[in-house]
């Protein structure tokens, strides 16, 4: 496979997965994707950040969450996230330790 081939099927898989999420399962919450397979749509749209970063593209997070969500990200964050509990707060902040880092 050549390298134009490639990257035009990883750019197809990761808008297909971003449809997923975005479309097909607004209902999973980020705070249960993150402690489940440690990233959420957050996760997705801060590595598009660095992706546009890393080619001299100035891009801040609020504009990649925009791009990503496609709207603003209070707008689609009220529109589907539910409140955490206790529960999931503390099973997120762990799974935040140990595949992002420490909270800002």
């Amino acid at each position: 496979m050549d390298d134009q081939t490639r990257l035009e099927l990883e750019a197809a898989a990761f808008r297909r997965l971003r449809q997923h999420l975005m479309e097909d399962r607004p209902d999973v919450q980020n705070i249960d994707l993150m402690t489940l397979a440690g990233f959420c749509r957050n996760c997705l749209s801060r590595w598009y950040q660095e992706a546009a970063n890393a080619r001299g593209l100035d891009m801040d997070k609020d504009t990649a969450r925009e791009i990503f969500y496609g709207m603003p990200y209070e707008d689609w964050r009220a529109q589907t996230q539910t409140e955490a509990s206790p529960d999931q707060q503390a099973a997120f902040d762990k799974a935040f330790r140990e595949n992002v880092g420490p909270r800002d």
